[in-house]
């Protein structure tokens, strides 16, 4: 494949994801080309490199998140871009942190696991939260009399926090209690870099 038609590709890559507002998988981005234009995988690759170096030196990146890639203002720069959202980043409380940290790093869990490590109820409002965010879901039943509901993490999680897999969490022994790991979640909510739309 010569370089301009290289560069065509990347180009219309780049648009694909300044409108897609949420991150392509690399079949989702071959599948923005005809069948006889379609790039093969490995050119695709080649033009996610030359796009990820096409960004350096300007205000976005290109990211690899668990569902894919996005186009993403330059954290550097959210303080400025965040300016133009008239809503503030919802607040979390420390329980509702506490409770996605422990589901994070214990998965699976059941709620009464996570209970039994907080030492206090884990409110309905929160699992809902979680839930209705996308940033948990049930993946099954623990085999114990009332079959408790068992949590897991999502692929919104991880794009959320700009993570391709849970093996980028910072280790355990990096965080010495629930308090540090929630504030370490709430650091990376507030300066979550803004998705390009």
């Amino acid at each position: 494949m010569s370089e301009e038609q290289l560069e065509k590709i990347r180009m219309i890559v780049e648009a694909a994801l300044l409108a897609a507002g949420k991150p392509l998988s690399l079949d989702e981005i071959r599948s923005v080309f005809t069948e006889d234009e379609r790039p093969a995988r490995k050119d695709m690759e080649h033009v996610m490199v030359l796009l990820e170096k096409a960004c350096l030196g300007r205000g976005f990146e290109l990211v690899k998140v668990a569902s894919g890639y996005r186009l993403q203002v330059r954290e550097e720069f959210t303080p400025w871009v965040s300016r133009l959202f008239e809503e503030k980043p919802q607040k979390y409380s420390r329980a509702l942190l506490e409770t996605l940290a422990l589901i994070a790093y214990r998965q699976p869990i059941t709620r009464g696991e996570i209970e039994e490590v907080r030492g206090v109820a884990v409110s309905s409002n929160i699992i809902r939260t979680l839930v209705e965010r996308e940033w948990v879901r049930i993946v099954g039943h623990r085999d114990v009399p009332g079959r408790p509901a068992m949590y897991a993490t999502t692929r919104k999680f991880l794009d959320y926090f700009n993570l391709s897999g849970l093996d980028q969490l910072p280790p355990l022994s990096e965080i010495r209690d629930l308090e540090e790991i929630g504030r370490e979640i709430e650091k990376n909510i507030q300066s979550s870099a803004q998705t390009i739309h």
